[in-house]
């Protein structure tokens, strides 16, 4: 039996289990798809009944996930980057963050966030694993660290002097397999005053809206309030404040210190911690009857792409993200289906979807399909992309989410 990534009490009880799938962001080339050979491995999601933290069951490798190949580039969603600008303003003005502060940003991918800092005149650290995204960081300018973080991480930092007056670790604590070994880094990093903030999907997001295909390996974790307050004080930590984000369909961003500092808790906190108690979320059963609720999802979907074939309709798909990955693969959607899809992400381009092998292209190229309906696959950018891609209209074509029902948008 498994044992709770926090608390390490036995699992028992399945939140939703999705089969065997690859991995998300692993885009095939030509050679890899004709050699046949793709590694699925289980997607199976349970719920800790002590904790209440929802998690994978499983163990793919970090290493496997976050490689020098890894494709995801924060700095390729403009919508991610104007957030991250807006975070930069409001963390200056609020903590008063100048040329004798350090910030310092866990999982800080391509420089995305960090640039706004500098830009600021702010000292700036970025900790990130994969090579090729800190290789874009620095060559902003951005000094980096390749290398995971975890508790000897953060002592390494304190004992160069590398003491942060601000950490961000922005949707990278879902992505830890080891959630204490992670979060012990934090507390010798931060200066005594010092603030961290967390962003992560909400979980209760995910539950009442039927966010299902944010599940995938790169995921280790699904995230309450609940559930994190309780790893954060096994760490010296704890959380003063919330927001509460439309970002990644609805997120929170936590702030946090270490147990002893100053910072008084907000009644916004207080109230995130009553909303999750309302929803149940520190009940057992809370958490059964989802994977029914996902299945209509997919049924639903299976319906709508069956009367498009019948119809004629020829439908693409816009993003190739993990999410929509996830979607395809649990709905059996293969490249019969949805003839391409379409990325502004050069690394993803003239590659193939994992698991659906549908094709990558260029934006560019959206005209020489055609399409008749474009699918949404990212549909927290559903905003951005519709404004980028408008011209589609001017031959009928139509722009559709899939979840949680199938909607045409106009």
């Amino acid at each position: 039996m498994s044992l709770c990534r926090s608390c390490r009490a036995p699992l028992s009880r399945t939140f939703l289990d999705l089969g065997h799938q690859p991995l998300a962001n692993s885009y095939l080339t030509a050679e890899q798809l004709a050699a046949g050979h793709e590694p699925v491995f289980p997607l199976r999601t349970m719920v800790c009944d002590t904790c209440f933290l929802v998690q994978a069951d499983h163990e793919v490798p970090a290493e496997a996930i976050f490689d020098e190949g890894y494709a995801y580039f924060s700095s390729f969603s403009t919508g991610w980057v104007e957030h991250a600008r807006r975070y930069a303003e409001a963390m200056i003005a609020r903590f008063g963050l100048g040329a004798d502060s350090l910030v310092v940003e866990v999982a800080s991918n391509d420089g995305y966030l960090l640039q706004h800092f500098q830009a600021a005149g702010v000292p700036v650290l970025g900790i990130e694993p994969t090579a090729n995204t800190a290789e874009a960081a620095r060559a902003k300018g951005i000094r980096t660290d390749v290398v995971f973080f975890n508790g000897e991480t953060g002592a390494a930092l304190a004992a160069r002097g590398d003491r942060a007056d601000l950490m961000a670790a922005n949707n990278v604590l879902a992505h830890v397999p080891d959630l204490n070994a992670f979060v012990a880094g934090f507390a010798p990093t931060l200066k005594p005053e010092g603030v961290l903030t967390f962003e992560f999907p909400h979980l209760l997001n995910l539950i009442r809206l039927v966010q299902f295909d944010t599940i995938y390996h790169e995921h280790y974790s699904y995230l309450s309030l609940l559930a994190v307050e309780r790893v954060l004080g096994a760490h010296g930590l704890r959380a003063f404040d919330v927001e509460r984000l439309p970002t990644h369909g609805g997120s929170l961003r936590l702030f946090c210190c270490r147990t002893e500092a100053s910072h008084a808790a907000t009644a916004g906190l207080a109230q995130c911690r009553a909303d999750e108690t309302a929803a149940g979320l520190d009940k057992p059963e809370t958490y059964d009857g989802f994977a029914a609720r996902v299945a209509q999802v997919r049924d639903g979907f299976r319906d709508w792409i069956a009367r498009a074939r019948d119809e004629g309709r020829t439908v693409c798909a816009y993003g190739a993200a993990a999410k929509g990955n996830t979607f395809l693969n649990y709905c059996g959607v293969t490249s019969d289906d949805i003839v391409a899809a379409f990325d502004a992400n050069p690394a993803k381009q003239n590659r193939y979807l994992p698991g659906s092998h549908i094709p990558v292209f260029a934006p560019a190229r959206i005209g020489e399909f055609r399409p008749d309906d474009v699918l949404i696959l990212p549909w927290n950018l559903k905003d951005e992309i519709t404004a980028q891609l408008a011209h589609i209209r001017d031959w009928g074509g139509r722009f559709v989410i899939a979840s949680p029902d199938v909607q045409v948008l106009d």
